[in-house]
């Protein structure tokens, strides 16, 4: 079945893990300010102690907004795939090919150097329909773009 290419420019983020990601880290980093002002003076929790709490909860806020930070963007120029630490940005001429198998987290990219590239932005758990969708209109995109053919 063949899908139309998307309009460019287009981005792809998984909507439901972004907005739990973000709702834990803002409980995490309030719980642990929280407690931090209410920890007894005796026991050892001085200032130092407090602070520590509650830097805890920056760094959860932060993990938590790391993990809600993948997405795909696809422009004229290429595909720009953010994943949790790193971003790669494409070309069209280097996409090979765009999958996404039964059982497979996310989309995966077939690059002309021989690499495998994870696409966490489009992820079937923010619904299996959805990403496969997503996946059909990048491959379309990158049909329609690219020119790879794959490395010998």
């Amino acid at each position: 079945m063949s899908t139309p290419a998307a309009s460019l420019p287009r981005t792809w983020y998984a909507k439901r893990s972004r907005a739990i990601t973000a709702v834990l880290g803002v409980v995490v980093f309030v719980g642990l300010c929280v407690l931090a002002v209410m920890l007894p003076e005796k026991g050892g929790w001085g200032l130092g102690s407090r602070l520590g709490v509650a830097a805890t909860g920056v760094l959860g806020l932060g993990a938590m907004l790391m993990l809600g930070r993948p997405k795909v963007v696809a422009d004229a120029s290429g595909v720009t795939v953010v994943n949790l630490l790193r971003t790669t940005h494409l070309e069209w001429a280097q996409i090979v090919r765009v999958y996404l198998r039964q059982g497979d987290p996310w989309v995966y990219i077939d690059m002309s150097n021989g690499d495998t590239l994870p696409v966490m932005g489009i992820q079937t758990s923010n619904g299996k329909a959805e990403a496969i969708t997503a996946a059909r209109e990048l491959r379309a995109l990158s049909e329609s773009y690219g020119t790879a053919t794959e490395a010998a």
